[in-house]
């Protein structure tokens, strides 16, 4: 029997090999062409559709879970798909997150303001259980943000994490031998004594995180004020609002008292309001841009990977965050 599987096995990997050189597409051509995407019908109604979209989980550039797509990739593949069928007349972007990396939340809600600002189609934001950080970062530019009054949101702030583990090394008689072209080349390194640290390494870490948490406040005051141009009903900053944009969470109550959010509700509260800012007139029909993986993408993945990964399952869920990286994430997700 176990002869048998693995001889299906061979003969899968070599067809898949055999097709794609007939094909003469590499996997590099294959993903240049971005996401193939199939619209699937969420809920009947008339021609008019109002595309549904989201963001869950981790928010972060990696390839992988996407058949070789990044979250970025497949957020844009489904925004141009929105932009390019004229019976879309709004988007509702689901968010279900906790943030993650600093330059993925960026793309994605420059993502956003270029959609709106070229297409012309509203985005409404559907913010689920926990829509903090980053999650709150790629809402805000968005023309419209529902808030269930129990979502955790806001957390707006930066972190960079890591470890120190020079003393486990002392206790065990490791000592690291390091050569480099400049004083400050391994800034950040987890085997350096703490009193290695100078306070002008300090400074020049901070002085970055910083520059990011100015940004991220700027996302945040551009984006209201920009919804707020465009239509009258929009909720306006309060005048404190900076005072809690330290990294605390909030619910969605007090996220709407700050003028972080629009209107609570749930997500037929942000189909309503989608309906109202798209102008569309009957009972829309909502859809949704599924990944499509085939076969093809079978083959390639057993013909093409290079790579020799073994997993064990712990029983214990860690997350996928690279050191020396910033992130707009809660810490409780810096495992």
């Amino acid at each position: 029997m176990v002869l048998l599987m693995l001889l299906v096995i061979s003969l899968t990997f070599n067809a898949g090999s055999f097709l794609s050189g007939l094909a003469g597409v590499s996997t590099v051509q294959r993903r240049a062409s971005g996401p193939r995407l199939d619209e699937v019908v969420k809920e009947s109604g008339s021609r008019e559709k109002i595309a549904v979209l989201s963001v869950e989980g981790i928010i972060s550039s990696h390839l992988g879970g996407r058949g070789g797509f990044s979250l970025v990739d497949l957020v844009k593949a489904q925004l141009d798909r929105a932009a390019a069928d004229e019976a879309v007349k709004a988007v509702i972007l689901r968010v279900d997150s906790p943030g993650g990396e600093v330059l993925a939340s960026d793309d994605i809600a420059r993502l956003l303001t270029k959609f709106q600002d070229t297409a012309y189609k509203p985005v409404v934001v559907s913010m689920g259980s926990l829509a903090a950080s980053g999650g709150y970062y790629i809402s805000a530019p968005c023309s419209w943000i529902v808030a269930n009054p129990l979502t955790i949101t806001g957390s707006i702030g930066v972190i960079m994490h890591g470890y120190n583990y020079r003393g486990l090394m002392d206790k065990i008689g490791l000592r690291p031998e390091v050569y480099k072209s400049g004083k400050f080349k391994d800034m950040l390194s987890g085997d350096r004594e703490a009193t290695e640290i100078t306070a002008e390494e300090r400074a020049m870490v901070q002085k970055l995180i910083d520059e990011t948490y100015g940004q991220f406040k700027a996302v945040v005051a551009e984006g209201r004020k920009s919804a707020a141009k465009t239509n009258a009903e929009a909720r306006p900053l309060a005048e404190d609002w900076q005072e809690y944009a330290d990294g605390r969470v909030l619910s969605g109550k007090e996220a709407y008292e700050l003028g972080l959010v629009d209107e609570l509700g749930d997500f037929d509260t942000a189909v309503a309001r989608a309906r109202k800012l798209g102008e569309l007139t009957k009972k829309p029909t909502l859809v949704e841009y599924r990944l499509r993986l085939d076969f093809s993408d079978l083959f390639s993945i057993w013909g093409e990977s290079e790579a020799k990964v073994v997993k064990v399952d712990l029983g214990v869920e860690t997350s996928q965050l690279r050191p020396g990286c910033m992130y707009f994430l809660l810490p409780t997700y810096l495992r």
